[in-house]
This record gives structure tokens, C-alpha cells and sequence, in this order.
């Protein structure tokens, strides 16, 4: 009777402790994804400055402000990772086409403004890339933990789910096109 209830009482603990491994790696997804939204709340915030300085030089292209406009929308009203992840692709592409535009006037990118939010956004930039790739290594081990035998089991009895990687939308992914 004993030894019975010493494997009952060693199988509860093994269970909690697996429960608890799954609850925590759920708990740094979450923490993982909220440094990624902090960081792009933050570029987001620099974006209507940026584009005020360029506004001024470049006042007739209209539609790289309009597209960098609705793509931070975009990104503002992201509800889930999968969203955010799209928008944020929409938003690097208008940034592109913003500096762009920057490059065709010399004096503006010689105002020191315009240098310091270029620095800032690139430090924001550098800042996303790893929150990206912290939410991915934390995404790895919850979803690696979720499909290992035995830990398996108690993520289908308790309906841990998968969760999906921050990944790069498809031109993303296609080599740079250097023009000199």
C-alpha cells in the first residue's frame, strides 16, 4: 500500500512539474511576443517624425507617405503575431521607399534631425531582429516540449497547442538586388 502511494505521489509531481515546464514556456511565448510589440510600438512612435523630415523635401511623393501611413496602421491594429508579422513585412517595404526617396536629397540626409532618427530607427530595427528571434527560440522549445514523449501526453490532455514561428513573408526571403 505503501510503494502505491509513493508511484501515485511520484506521478503527480511528474505531472505537475511537466504541467508547470509547459505553463512557464507559454508564459515566455507571451513575454517574447510583448518585447517584439514594445519594439514595434517604438518604430512606430519614430515613423511620423521620419516622415515629416522627408515631407519637406520631397513634398510631390505622395504615395510613399500614404503607403508608409497605411502600413503603420496596419501594424498598429495587429491582433495576433501572424498579423503583426504581416504588417511589420508592409511597413520595411514603405521604410525602404521612404529612404529611397531620402537618398535623391543629399541636404537632407546631411540634417542632423534626419541622421538621428535614421540611427534610431536602425537601433529599433536591430532591437526587433532579436525580440524576433527570442520569440522563435522560446516558440522552439514550447513546441519541441509539446511533441516529446512524455511531456506529449499531458500537453494533449491539457490542450497545449503549437504555437506559430514569427517567420519572413516570401519577398523577404529573395536576395537583394544591388544596383550601383
Amino acid at each position: 500500500m505503501e510503494i502505491l502511494l509513493v508511484v501515485i505521489a511520484l506521478a503527480a509531481v511528474f505531472l505537475i512539474s511537466i504541467y508547470n515546464s509547459l505553463v512557464t514556456l507559454k508564459v515566455k511565448i507571451k513575454e517574447a511576443w510583448s518585447q517584439i510589440d514594445v519594439q514595434l510600438k517604438r518604430r512606430i512612435d519614430l515613423i511620423p517624425n521620419l516622415v515629416e523630415s522627408v515631407k519637406g523635401y520631397a513634398a510631390h511623393e505622395k504615395d510613399v507617405f500614404e503607403n508608409v501611413t497605411k502600413a503603420r496602421s496596419a501594424l498598429m491594429t495587429a491582433g495576433d503575431a501572424k498579423a503583426a508579422g504581416e504588417a511589420d513585412m508592409q511597413l520595411t517595404s514603405a521604410l525602404k521607399s521612404l529612404f529611397a526617396v531620402a537618398e535623391a536629397y543629399p541636404e537632407l540626409k546631411a540634417q542632423e534631425g534626419f541622421i538621428n532618427l535614421q540611427k534610431e530607427l536602425s537601433d529599433t530595427e536591430d532591437k526587433v531582429a532579436y525580440s524576433r528571434q527570442f520569440f522563435n527560440s522560446v516558440v522552439r522549445q514550447y513546441n519541441e516540449k509539446i511533441v516529446a514523449f512524455p511531456s506529449n501526453l499531458i500537453a494533449g490532455m491539457f490542450g497545449f497547442k503549437q504555437e506559430a514561428f514569427f517567420e519572413a513573408e516570401t519577398q523577404d526571403r529573395e536576395p537583394v538586388k544591388v544596383q550601383f
